[in-house]
């Protein structure tokens, strides 16, 4: 059984981002299969996938509140950002031998599922608002924009 089932309550109305978080919710899971392994290459892997797709979610996602407009993104900035150095302790502390994995799966667990409820919910509602306008304003939709700005 996964650590986490993915639920309708966890989804903030924007497709793509829902997807992400959900990739970041399997990722978990994966890490809690792995922990349990007890195999270090294996959690290692699972571990630096996670950590990527994670960072790149939150680029994603910071590109897209600054395109809609949101005006509490230097806050969102600085949760991620705590967030980061957090998981960065814990990679350092891997890569040095020590057996994190746990710690990760549930910094994980507990900072996702509340950095969805609330801190995401926060902007959702603003960026859905600011599609229609966005989709006018620019060529493409406002996914493609959000895109090109964060692969630019």
């Amino acid at each position: 059984m996964a650590l986490i089932e993915w639920t309708p309550e966890l989804e903030i109305g924007i497709q793509v981002i829902d997807g992400q978080h959900r990739r970041i919710v399997d990722y978990i899971n994966d890490l809690d299969e792995a922990e349990k392994t007890d195999n270090r290459d294996v959690i290692a892997r699972v571990f630096d996938d996670l950590i990527d797709y994670t960072y790149s979610h939150f680029e994603f996602e910071e590109a897209l509140m600054e395109e809609a407009g949101y005006d509490a993104l230097t806050i969102h900035q600085s949760t991620h950002k705590a967030f980061r150095s957090k998981v960065d302790q814990l990679k350092t502390r891997f890569s040095q031998g020590e057996q994190v994995a746990r710690d990760l799966v549930d910094l994980l667990k507990t900072w996702l599922l509340e950095h969805i409820m609330h801190d995401d919910q926060s902007y959702s509602s603003l960026v859905q608002e600011k599609m229609p306008r966005i989709q006018k304003q620019q060529s493409g939709n406002w996914i493609s924009s959000a895109i090109k700005r964060f692969f630019n």
